[in-house]
């Protein structure tokens, strides 16, 4: 329930193509047809899963909205959650009681959609209530409703702008498009026409948009075309049609001058943005100026961050993309710069750079680079239900095709290099416009079928099978385990090697060594510099990645299986070959360093890291953030040979477990990994072990209050110390958490969001650790409700265990949505990678998930009030406030919480 952000694409001149750029054509096959009232329906066949995705696509966005009217589509969106006429109540809580799993609806300019992926046996109810939202929803609209959802809109509008940059994009739209233009206003909308709008505009607004001509239904799953034909005919087929409402047709203004504006936010270094208007997502432009922007800006060797992050290490970050917008797109280029850099380097540099491109075009080794690349992101879109659907709805509703994305790939596939300078030419030589964002140097001061139900269809009981698939275990040659699941139904491949090591693995003293070494281990090989890995990676359609959390380690790769040889051996060399180069540690500290400062500028990440630090100790390994982001004072302190002895004491193949899950067989890739790693061995000297130091909970609750001046609203974090993930208890204490804070329909978010608006969402919830793991509670609030938040936090802490017990009716609910979303949880390879890391690093067998559902429901009442007694416990945590001190001081002391302590947003108190 957000506003879509449109999604961003991540020598010698040839004009042939590059000839073995070809890439797998997308599983787009469906059927189509259309009902007497308009309503168009497609249909994906997929019985991989016992699954079924559903989008509505209605041809309504932000772009629609008449003056005065800012904001109305996506506050429409909301309404749309809040009951219709025979389901009168919170949409989450039927979809969550059959295992619905991506749950949500998005509004952008052009669009605004509703999906749900759900098992099989619940499709029934899914057409029900999509049908009774779209035929019924007046019946449910009421004032009240509207009022409430009202509130929650404001409170997403103030979240956004509390986040650093969080008023950047809509600004620089709003300056790059006319005032008459309809991208010109944000898909929000301003606070001003929200409260202005009246239940006969949003009652309007549903009788003008919300008909089945005006919508795109698709299916994609465990489904099959003649059934879904009579169910949509039944439970949509009796909708009336409506007029055809007026719509915008391409407009990509022409602008004939370059432009720029200066913006001032809470952050600790620059950000410099600009944008061209450019042709919209179903052109043949469009693919080109995707190609050009994924030479700009993507990956290290991107020509941007090639020059400003590793070249000249003037910037953390340098990107490039295309939105992908029916009128017309932005065509956006940006950098953060380091602290101190001026901001006239990056726009010297875009200026040479697009320069560059537009007079002499890409070469081809960029263009083949770039055709793999767009190719390998455009592929991930189809590796689910959720994104088949969403890739056959946009299809049909903007180019009359859902297949349409075939098209674009055919035209990536046949680009020159002297398209991409044609298309750069027309449309990146000038009529840019550039927003520049400084920290801020003053504080702010203030038809006719069968007959459609009207009652809910229930759902089976039956336990469903999660649809885990079966795992191959052996080892290599050099003794790293090997763990395999084949999935065949998307041609992707996922491949990870996993350490056991993690931030619980840092040397004493030395905080954030793990993260940093593993940081390093892309960054540059004995054969390879930084640049040619990132190169090789974009060639190949791969995505190569580094990771390092709490307990684990290691490097993960998405390959094509076209061309999945030599992605591993790329990955290979990365894992068992990192030069660790004095200039590589040098450029990857001051990029850490730089992190460290946008998290302490950031009010939610700041608060994070006080509470890890808090609740565990500094000298505990869980005691700074997942990140392994420590201070700069530590980070400046490690040295190479604490890098290097890191490295040889877990980086390691006696240490090491490789996943591998995807289109491919164990012995194909036995074969394949004994050949890349024949030269990786264990070292001589013993591995380390880890020591995780038990922290005892707090005698008494803590206040801490950090002053955010300006700040538009609260955040209030809270955090206590709970078992670990490998509690024997674990699931009960999943499902104490949520019916206290977890789920949509939660105790906490339905009372500071739903009753009280005064919260965009109220979450609690702990990540999973081998040790002890820090349970919080995340609540960004008004600033004036900052007290009353606290004070009813509390209360549903203490109501939980005592005169409010979980009661039999939660129970049942919250065990039905975990039982149910299992086959939603592993549809896609990257999920069954994901389960079977955590499981190596719980020491949990690798189908604990085929388990899952039978240990629920063995779960008791008894039980789950236990693990309530067991994780909650507000007389023990310690409250964190982030915001305008000057503003909430007074009201939460009121409280009598605790004495307030005073800290800063870089974790010291000052009082």
């Amino acid at each position: 329930m957000r506003s879509l952000r449109a999604a961003l694409l991540l020598a010698c001149i040839s004009l042939a193509a590059p000839a073995d750029a070809k890439a797998p054509e997308l599983p787009l096959h469906y059927e189509r047809f259309v009902l007497a009232n308009g309503l168009t329906v497609i249909v994906n066949e997929d019985h991989t899963s016992p699954l079924i995705t559903v989008h509505i696509w209605y041809r309504v966005g932000s772009r629609d909205e008449g003056p005065g009217q800012s904001g109305l589509a996506h506050l429409f969106e909301h309404l749309m959650f809040n009951g219709s006429a025979h389901n009168d109540g919170e949409w989450f809580a039927p979809l969550l009681e059959v295992g619905g799993t991506t749950i949500g609806g998005e509004t952008s300019h052009d669009h605004t959609i509703y999906y749900e992926t759900v098992p099989t046996a619940a499709l029934d109810r899914v057409l029900w209530m999509e049908s009774d939202r779209m035929g019924y929803l007046p019946g449910a609209l009421t004032q009240a409703k509207l009022d409430e959802q009202r509130g929650v809109v404001e409170n997403e509008i103030r979240q956004n702008e509390n986040e650093p940059f969080g008023r950047l994009d809509d600004h620089l739209s709003a300056a790059l498009f006319p005032p008459e233009h309809p991208y010109h206003r944000p898909v929000t909308g301003s606070l001003t026409d929200l409260r202005a709008a009246s239940l006969a505009l949003v009652r309007e607004w549903f009788a003008t948009y919300y008909r089945p001509n005006n919508a795109v239904l698709v299916l994609s799953g465990d489904v099959d075309v003649a059934g879904a034909r009579a169910k949509v005919t039944q439970y949509f087929g009796a909708i009336p049609g409506g007029a055809e409402p007026d719509r915008w047709s391409r407009w990509v203004p022409t602008r004939d001058h370059d432009s720029r504006d200066i913006q001032y936010d809470n952050v600790t270094a620059s950000r410099v943005k600009r944008a061209w208007a450019v042709p919209g997502r179903t052109s043949r432009e469009h693919a080109l100026l995707s190609l050009a922007a994924t030479i700009l800006g993507a990956g290290r060797n991107g020509r941007l961050p090639a020059e400003l992050v590793y070249e000249r290490q003037l910037a953390t970050m340098a990107f490039a993309g295309v939105s992908f917008d029916e009128l017309a797109g932005q065509f956006v280029i940006w950098a953060d710069l380091k602290p101190d850099v001026d901001v006239s380097v990056a726009s010297e540099a875009m200026d040479r750079v697009v320069g560059e491109l537009v007079a002499r075009g890409p070469t081809s080794v960029e263009l083949e680079r770039a055709i793999a690349t767009v190719t390998s992101n455009l592929v991930s879109t189809a590796g689910d239900g959720n994104g088949r659907a969403g890739t056959l709805a946009a299809g049909e509703l903007y180019a009359g095709d859902p297949a349409f994305m075939n098209r674009y790939l055919q035209w990536l596939d046949a680009a020159t290099t002297q398209d991409v300078q044609d298309v750069a030419r027309a449309y990146l030589a000038k009529g840019w416009h550039q927003t520049e964002v400084l920290p801020r140097r003053v504080l702010a001061t203030e038809s006719d079928g069968p007959v459609r139900p009207h009652d809910m269809p229930a759902v089976s009981d039956q336990l469903p099978n999660a649809g885990f698939p079966a795992i191959s275990v052996s080892r290599l040659d050099n003794g790293a385990r090997l763990v395999v699941a084949e999935r065949h139904n998307a041609p992707q491949t996922f491949i990870s090697v996993q350490f056991d090591a993690g931030n619980a693995a840092d040397p004493a003293g030395k905080p954030g060594v793990a993260a940093f070494a593993v940081d390093l281990l892309d960054e540059g090989t004995r054969s390879r510099s930084a640049l040619q890995i990132a190169a090789e990676a974009a060639r190949l359609g791969a995505d190569l990645a580094t990771f390092s959390d709490l307990d684990s380690s290691g490097v993960r790769l998405m390959a094509l299986p076209s061309r999945l040889d030599d992605s591993i051996a790329l990955w290979a060399d990365v894992v068992q070959n990192a030069a660790f180069a004095d200039a590589q540690i040098e450029r990857v500290r001051a990029a850490r360093v730089a992190a460290i400062g946008n998290e302490r500028s950031d009010a939610e990440a700041a608060a994070f890291r006080i509470l890890r630090g808090q609740s565990f100790g500094a000298r505990h390994a869980y005691g700074i953030p997942r990140s392994g982001l420590s201070d700069s004072e530590a980070m400046r302190a490690i040295t190479r040979d604490d890098l290097l002895a890191f490295r040889r004491s877990w980086l390691r193949p006696d240490n090491a477990t490789i996943f591998v899950v995807g289109d491919t067989t164990p012995e194909q890739m036995k074969s394949v990994l004994n050949r890349v790693f024949r030269g990786w061995h264990a070292p001589a000297e013993a591995r380390r072990e880890k020591t995780l130091a038990m922290v005892a909970r707090q005698t008494a609750p803590r206040l801490i209050l950090v002053d955010r001046p300006g700040a538009p609203q609260s955040l209030i974090l809270a955090g206590d110390i709970v078992p670990s993930s490998a509690a024997t208890n674990e699931l009960a204490i999943e499902l104490a958490n949520s019916v206290l804070g977890a789920q949509f329909t939660s105790r906490l978010n339905m009372n500071l969001r739903e009753a009280k608006h005064w919260s965009y969402g109220v979450t609690s919830g702990m990540a999973d650790a081998r040790g002890q793991r820090s349970f919080q509670i995340n609540a960004p609030v008004e600033t004036d409700r900052t007290a009353d938040a606290l004070a009813e936090l509390q209360r549903e802490l203490q109501a939980i265990n005592g005169e409010r017990p979980i009661s039999e009716a939660e129970l049942s609910a919250a065990k039905a949505s975990a039982i149910r979303q299992l086959p939603g949880a592993f549809e896609h390879a990257g999920a069954v990678l994901a389960s079977l890391q955590t499981s190596a690093a719980l020491g949990r067998p690798f189908d604990y998930p085929n388990a899952v559902a039978q240990r629920y429901e063995s779960l008791t009442l008894e039980d789950v009030r236990a693990a309530a007694r067991e994780i909650v416990h507000p007389d023990s945590m310690i409250w964190i406030v982030v915001g305008d001190r000057s503003r909430i001081e007074k009201q939460i002391a009121e409280l009598h919480i605790a004495r307030i302590e005073h800290w800063t947003a870089d974790g010291r108190p000052t009082e």
